[in-house]
C-alpha cells in the first residue's frame, strides 16, 4: 500500500467575510466572540494570545459529551496571521494551523491550512467542522462590531 503524503491530508478552506480585517480578526481571537461561533454548544473559551501562549476551548456537546481541543501559538502577528498548534483531548497527535486574514477593503479574505492529519478521513471530518464554525464566524462578523 502507498502512504499517503501532507499534500493528501492538508486540509485548505478559503472564505471571504463581508467585513474589515481587523473584526474578523479580533473575532478569531477574542473569547467573548470565538464563544459565539467556533462551537454552537456554549463554549469555554481561554487564550493566551502571543507565541507561546496557550488556548483551550471546551463545550458539553449534547448526545456526545464532553469535547476540548487545545494548544500553543506559534505565530501572532495582527491582524493578519496566526499559527498554532491543534489537539483534541485524548488524542496524542498534535495538527497545526495557519490562518491567514487578507485585507480586501470592506472585506476580508481569510486561508486556512490545518496540517498533520494521519487520515483523508480524518482531514474531511474536520474540513466539516471547520466550515460549520466559519458559517456561524459570517454571520457573526456580517451582523456585529467585534470588540
Amino acid at each position: 500500500m502507498i502512504g499517503l503524503n501532507s499534500i493528501e491530508t492538508t486540509l485548505h478552506v478559503t472564505r471571504t467575510f463581508a467585513a474589515p480585517r481587523d473584526r474578523v480578526f479580533r473575532a478569531w481571537t477574542d473569547p467573548a466572540a470565538l464563544a459565539t461561533w467556533w462551537w454552537p454548544w456554549n463554549p469555554k473559551i481561554a487564550i493566551d494570545l502571543r507565541p507561546g501562549g496557550a488556548y483551550r476551548f471546551t463545550a458539553d456537546r449534547p448526545g456526545a459529551g464532553a469535547l476540548a481541543v487545545s494548544g500553543e501559538f506559534i505565530e501572532v502577528d495582527p491582524p493578519e496571521r496566526l499559527v498554532y498548534t491543534f489537539g483534541w483531548d485524548g488524542d496524542e497527535r498534535v495538527t497545526q494551523v495557519a490562518v491567514e486574514f487578507r485585507d480586501l477593503g470592506e472585506a476580508t479574505e481569510v486561508v486556512l491550512s490545518h496540517t498533520g492529519f494521519a487520515t483523508i478521513e480524518e482531514r474531511d471530518n474536520h474540513e466539516l467542522g471547520w466550515n460549520d464554525c466559519l458559517d456561524r464566524l459570517r454571520d457573526l462578523v456580517r451582523a456585529t462590531v467585534v470588540g
